[in-house]
C-alpha cells in the first residue's frame, strides 16, 4: 500500500527497509555511489532530511536522523548475485521509494518476496538456457559443427553445476575451479581421443558466465569516480575469480596428461576468420535468448536485450579495423550505456542493468584476460604483456561506459521532450509486451 510523502514517517522501519533495498542494489552488481545516491533521496523522500549511507560492495552503512537523534545500522553485503528478473523488481521498488510511495514495512515484505522468488523457467529452464548461451557464444567464435556439438554439451553439465549450487552461497567460491575443472578434463579427453575440436572455442562458452568482466569493469568505473575501496576490491576479486578459473583449467589439462602450454596453443586458434560472417551475427540472438532462460529476465524484455547485445556487437566489429579489438570495447560501451538507459527511463523498458550486463559477455573483455592468466603459467614474460594488454582493454571499456553515461546525460538534457514523447508510445507496447 502506498504511502504519501511525510516527515512523520516512523524512522527504525524506514531504516531497515532502506538498509535491505541497499543490500539488494549491491547483489544487483550496482555502483556502490549510485546506491549511496539513491538511499539518500529515498531518505529525503519520506522527509527525512539527515541521512549519511557508506557503501561497499560488502558492507553498508547508513544513519539517518528523525530530529531529536541518530539511528544507525550497518548491514552486510549480499551472498549471492540476483536474476534479472529480481533486478527488475528490485529497481522498481526502488523507483518506488526514491517517490516516498512504498510503506517501509511493505517494501520490506517485497524485497523479502523478491529474494525468495523461484526462477520464472524453473532449473530445466536455467540448464536449457545455458545450453543455448553457450552455443550461441561458440557461433562467435567458430563455425564448425564439432565445436558447437560440444559447446552444448558441456553448456549442459555447467548449466547443471549451476543449477544445483543455487542456494547454497558457501559453494559459490569453488564452483568455478570445478567447473573450469569438468569442462577442461573433457575437452582434453576429446583432443585425446582424436575428436576434431579446438580447445579455446569449447573452453570459454561454457564457462562464460563466470568471466567477472562486469565486474573489472566496474571496479575501473568506480576508480575513475574516486571510489578506491570499492573500486579495488572489485578489481581484486575480479582477478582471483579469473586466477581461480585457470586453476581449474589448467588442473583439468594435468589430469588427462596435458600442459598449461597446450592450454597457450589453443588460444593461437582464435586468430583464424569464420567462413560464414553471419554466423556470428545469429550466435548474438541465440546467445540472448540463452540468457533469456538462464537468468530469467523478467517477461517483456528479451527484444530490447537482443537490441542491446547487437548494438555491442556491431559497434565492436565495425570498429576493431579502425582501432583494433582491444580497443573496440571502448566504442562498444560508450553507445550501449546511453542506449541502455534510454530504454529504461524514455521508453520504459527494462531496467539499464538488465539489458546491460549480458553485453559485457558480448564484448568478452574477461576472456581476453582469461588468455593472459593461462599464458602467464607457462611463459611470464608473454602472460604480463598480455595481462597489460587486457587492462588496457578493461580500461577502455570502462572509459566508455562513463563517456556513454554523460552521453546519455547530454541527450536527455537536449532532446528530452522527443524522447518523452516517444517514450509515451514504447510505454503501452512494454505494457502489452508483458501481457500473458
Amino acid at each position: 500500500m502506498a504511502k504519501e510523502k511525510s516527515s512523520s514517517v516512523e524512522v527504525v522501519p524506514l531504516l531497515e527497509f532502506l538498509s535491505q533495498l541497499g543490500q539488494a542494489y549491491l547483489a544487483c552488481g550496482e555502483q556502490t555511489a549510485i546506491v549511496e545516491i539513491i538511499l539518500r533521496g529515498s531518505a529525503t523522500a519520506y522527509g527525512v532530511e539527515k541521512s549519511k549511507v557508506i557503501a561497499f560492495p560488502t558492507a553498508l552503512f547508513l544513519s539517518l536522523h528523525d530530529g531529536e537523534k541518530e539511528h544507525i545500522t550497518l548491514a552486510e553485503g549480499p551472498t549471492k548475485n540476483l536474476r534479472l528478473d529480481q533486478i527488475a523488481e528490485v529497481y522498481k521498488i526502488g523507483d518506488a521509494a526514491e517517490r516516498g510511495e512504498v510503506d517501509p514495512d511493505e517494501g520490506l515484505k517485497s524485497l523479502t518476496t523478491i529474494l525468495k522468488k523461484p526462477a520464472r523457467f524453473g532449473v530445466a529452464g536455467a540448464v536449457v538456457g545455458h545450453i543455448i548461451l553457450s552455443v550461441g557464444l561458440a557461433m562467435v567464435l567458430t563455425t564448425t559443427l564439432p565445436n558447437l556439438a560440444a559447446a552444448a554439451l558441456l553448456g549442459a553439465i555447467v548449466g547443471a553445476l549451476k543449477s544445483f549450487h543455487r542456494g547454497q552461497p558457501v559453494l559459490s567460491i569453488p564452483l568455478p575451479v570445478v567447473a573450469a575443472g569438468v569442462v577442461s578434463t573433457l575437452v582434453f579427453l576429446a583432443i585425446k581421443w582424436e575428436y576434431k575440436i579446438d580447445p579455446l572455442y569449447v573452453l570459454i562458452p561454457p564457462l562464460v558466465t563466470f568471466l567477472p568482466g562486469a565486474r573489472l569493469t566496474l571496479g575501473m568505473v568506480e576508480l575513475a569516480f574516486g571510489d578506491m575501496v570499492s573500486g579495488s576490491s572489485r578489481l581484486i576479486t575480479g582477478f582471483v575469480q579469473l586466477l581461480l578459473l585457470v586453476i581449474g583449467l589448467v588442473a583439468g589439462a594435468v589430469i588427462v596428461g596435458y600442459t598449461a602450454a597446450d592450454l597457450v596453443d589453443a588460444a593461437k586458434t582464435t586468430l583464424e576468420e569464420q567462413e560464414f560472417w553471419w554466423v556470428g551475427w545469429l550466435g548474438v540472438s541465440v546467445f540472448g535468448l540463452g540468457v533469456y532462460l538462464h537468468f530469467s529476465a523478467p517477461p517483456g524484455s528479451l527484444p530490447w536485450m537482443l537490441l542491446v547485445m547487437l548494438v555491442a556487437f556491431a559497434t565492436q566489429y565495425y570498429t576493431a579495423d579502425l582501432v583494433g579489438t582491444t580497443a573496440s570495447g571502448f566504442f562498444g560501451m560508450m553507445v550501449v550505456t546511453p542506449l541502455s538507459y534510454l530504454i529504461q527511463f524514455r521508453f520504459r523498458g527494462p531496467p539499464a542493468m538488465v539489458t546491460f550486463l549480458p553485453s559485457f559477455w558480448i564484448l568478452v573483455p574477461g576472456a581476453l584476460s582469461l588468455v593472459s592468466v593461462k599464458t602467464m603459467l607457462s611463459d611470464r614474460e608473454a602472460g604480463i604483456d598480455g595481462m597489460v594488454t587486457a587492462l588496457f582493454a578493461i580500461v577502455s571499456i570502462a572509459l566508455g561506459t562513463l563517456i556513454g553515461a554523460s552521453l546519455y546525460k547530454w541527450v536527455s538534457d537536449t532532446l528530452g521532450w522527443w524522447q518523452l514523447q516517444l517514450g509515451q508510445v514504447s510505454q503501452n507496447l512494454w505494457q502489452k509486451s508483458k501481457r500473458p
